[in-house]
């Protein structure tokens, strides 16, 4: 037998150091996340903010948020939950939604900062990369106001593959529609081809106008009628057609720029006043109810027997 080393020795043991819990658990990069939150040592307390896109079993959530010692701490935050109020209530969870949330936490952010009249955003969805030079810096979004710089963020995807087509990215074109500086370009859009190098900006604007989904279910229905109604139960229910997607998210896009605000929800009301909780019951009391109940158990099994002897009797 050839000489194996043992690399695992006792003095590699001695060394080693235990991964941070949500390092273990493979959800946080902790290497990712020192580039992203670390703050330039010569601007004081001026916080890197991010744009945090995480996706649910249901939904996407979006949310800006930015790094203190003590933790991280969200300014604003939008769920595609909330697209529900907006006239979006299927497929809360595809690109197109990731778009919409985006656009959402994006609209919701700057009228919070009182920005949403200096930088409104595209009006129509176009599915290109916007660039605008200013001096040495670019920006990513149409014009730049003299007096108030735009929002600036970065991209925090998480543990998530940052493929091309990625959901993740639909959320990050909806946020710079919506009127955020965030640093991107078009590799990572639906529409770009690698080998050729080329970005089709038409595709991508097929994409977050749910296109995707439409033709899918046009196919379906034409192939397979029984599976298309179990796999767009959801869609036949909210009465919403292969011919009504594009439409419907154009609704939704106008409905979230006209009114970004998050919407009460109205208090619980519905509360049954006639229950009563029941008095506590002292030790002696407690006591007393055992042996009456154990009473009632024997007086039962006493009659049981009696009836057995009677029956017996008249057998005999």
């Amino acid at each position: 037998m050839p000489f194996v080393k043992v690399l695992k020795n006792r003095a590699y043991f001695k060394r080693f150091q235990t991964k941070f819990r949500r390092r273990r658990e493979g959800k946080t990069d902790y290497r990712q996340r020192h580039k992203l939150i670390t703050q330039d040592k010569n601007k004081y307390n001026s916080p890197k903010y991010r744009l945090v896109v995480r996706f649910t079993n249901r939904y996407v959530v979006c949310q800006i948020v930015y790094s203190e010692i003590i933790g991280d701490k969200i300014l604003c935050s939008a769920s595609s939950r909330e697209l529900v109020d907006h006239g979006l209530t299927v497929g809360l969870k595809n690109y197109s939604a990731a778009y919409c949330t985006g656009l959402l936490a994006a609209r919701r952010l700057l009228q919070q900062l009182k920005l949403d009249e200096v930088y409104t955003g595209v009006e129509e969805v176009t599915g290109k990369v916007l660039t605008f030079k200013e001096g040495k810096r670019i920006y990513h979004m149409e014009e730049i106001d003299e007096e108030r710089k735009p929002f600036h963020c970065i991209l925090d995807v998480g543990t998530k593959n940052t493929t091309t087509g990625a959901r993740v990215f639909g959320a990050l074109k909806g946020a710079s529609d919506g009127g955020l500086d965030i640093p991107h370009n078009h590799k990572r859009f639906p529409g770009y081809t690698r080998d050729s190098k080329s970005f089709d900006a038409e595709v991508h604007r097929s994409r977050i106008m749910g296109e995707h989904i439409s033709d899918y279910m046009h196919e379906m229905e034409e192939d397979d009628e029984e599976n298309y109604a179990k796999h767009f139960s959801k869609y036949i229910e909210a009465g919403v057609s292969a011919d009504d997607i594009e439409d419907l998210f154009t609704k939704v896009h106008e409905s979230i720029k006209k009114d970004p605000t998050r919407r009460k929800k109205a208090a619980f009301t519905d509360i049954d006043k006639t229950f009563k909780k029941a008095v506590k019951l002292t030790l002696e009391q407690r006591k007393a109810a055992s042996q009456a109940k154990k009473a009632t158990f024997k007086n039962a099994d006493l009659q049981e027997a009696e009836e057995e002897d009677e029956e017996e009797e008249d057998e005999n």
